[in-house]
């Protein structure tokens, strides 16, 4: 882990990270009250400078996480980078792989209480995905969804 200057971190805050995971926090960023973080091995997670995650968000990385400088995660927020595969009909679900593409906020984005941004999905620079929207294409920059 590597955290900046005046980070604030909430009450509860939870960091699960594997072997090899990386979490880079950047100056003045602020982790809402019982935030978790889960980075699987080898997967990267950046919390740019003075972005700020709300309560209760959640962060599942398994290649990478980038919140850019100045972003905004409402409470109850969740990034995912990676899906589950169900592709053989014959094999549980459990046993197939997970697909995993990385997953950015950008700069000065903004992302609605309760909304979830998946897997391969830019959130553009100064965008705003609204609350409890489902966001599986990317947001241009300054874009509005939904809408």
């Amino acid at each position: 882990m590597r955290v900046g200057d005046r980070v604030v971190l909430g009450r509860g805050v939870r960091f699960d990270l594997a072997p090899g995971a990386v979490v880079e926090i950047g100056d003045g960023a602020v982790i809402g009250d019982r935030c978790r973080l889960h980075v699987a091995a080898g997967a990267i997670v950046r919390i740019g400078a003075g972005a700020v995650l709300g309560e209760r968000c959640a962060l599942v990385a398994h290649a990478a996480l980038d919140v850019g400088p100045g972003a905004m995660l409402a409470d109850e927020v969740v990034l995912v980078d990676a899906a589950q595969r169900f592709d053989d009909a014959e094999r549980p679900i459990r046993q197939q792989r997970l697909e995993a593409a990385p997953t950015t906020v950008g700069a000065s984005a903004r992302v609605g209480r309760g909304a979830v941004v998946g897997p391969g999905v830019t959130v553009g620079t100064g965008a705003v995905a609204g609350a409890h929207a489902v966001v599986e294409r990317d947001v241009p920059p300054g874009a509005v969804v939904p809408r």
